[in-house]
């Protein structure tokens, strides 16, 4: 997580890895759709919490946190990245210094009493705030990796804080707004990278798009809401440095939303940070 701010009960955040110093401008005229893409969206895709779709989710986050779509890797990721947030782990960036590496640990310990994690609870909850490693080194990195590939209950653990505090929230926020499977991925990348409840977070960016466009459920047009919901992300990242590289948006998701795949149906071709990626 990379920001300040915390979400109910147990918060997490966002983190992004590897940065590229590399930008692309998008399109800004939106094609027709082709006749695959017209007969994918005459189905209509449940949404993104179809397992098909949260699988295209997981590896489309993935090629921007971990620049690399193998997206199961990463329970075991830990990593001071030097963001200020100490400690960043996880398929979600769990950070030390923002809470939500804390919350999650604490839920494993409440379904693994005594597990290899739990000794650093207190170290845990002393660096929430700053980007300390004050009583988690040596150990810690170790042990994250240890329980990551010999736990499967921690792996569970992160999957549910994953999807309680990010993929639901925005999942569900984003068939409220009439979003199709797209728009709820531009929601949930949104939330992973910004979390919610503070000045930069998902809710001020939804409100700034929402002052140049309204959501199919209050009537308006989805591709032109999504534009503005882009708009506004991209003004949110270069607001702190850390996310100042645009790509994860102008190269990936405004290529899906100018090809008209409101479904995120693949073939899927963008790039990140000057990387190709491809899921078939």
């Amino acid at each position: 997580m990379r920001h300040p701010f915390r979400a109910p009960a147990r918060p997490a955040g966002p983190s992004r890895r590897t940065v590229l110093a590399m930008a692309c401008a998008s399109l800004a005229t939106v094609p027709l759709l082709t006749p695959s893409r017209a007969a994918a969206a005459s189905a209509r895709a449940t949404g993104l919490d179809d397992p098909a779709k949260k699988e295209i989710a997981m590896q489309l986050v993935s090629s921007a946190e971990n620049s690399s779509l193998d997206w199961k890797a990463q329970y075991r990721y830990i990593q001071d990245i030097g963001d200020g947030r100490g400690y960043t782990a996880g398929i979600i960036g769990f950070c030390s210094g923002t809470g939500d590496m804390l919350d999650l640990v604490e839920l494993y310990a409440e379904r693994s009493p005594g597990n290899v994690l739990a000794p650093y609870l207190p170290a845990l909850r002393r660096v929430d705030g700053s980007d300390s490693h004050e009583g988690l080194d040596p150990g810690f990195p170790g042990d994250w990796r240890r329980a990551a590939d010999e736990d499967p209950e921690f792996r569970r653990a992160q999957d549910d804080e994953r999807d309680r505090v990010y993929f639901d929230p925005a999942v569900r926020r984003g068939k409220e707004d009439g979003l199709r499977t797209l728009g709820q991925f531009a929601y949930y990348d949104a939330m992973v990278m910004h979390g919610d409840g503070w000045a930069l977070g998902f809710s001020s960016i939804r409100e700034r798009a929402l002052g140049q466009a309204r959501p199919p459920a209050q009537g308006g047009d989805e591709v032109a809401y999504l534009h503005a919901f882009l708009d506004a992300r991209v003004w949110t990242m270069k607001q702190e440095e850390a996310h100042s590289d645009t790509t994860r948006v102008d190269t990936a998701q405004r290529v899906f939303l100018n090809e008209g795949n409101l479904d995120l149906e693949p073939p899927l071709d963008w790039h990140v940070y000057g990387d190709a990626y491809h899921i078939g």
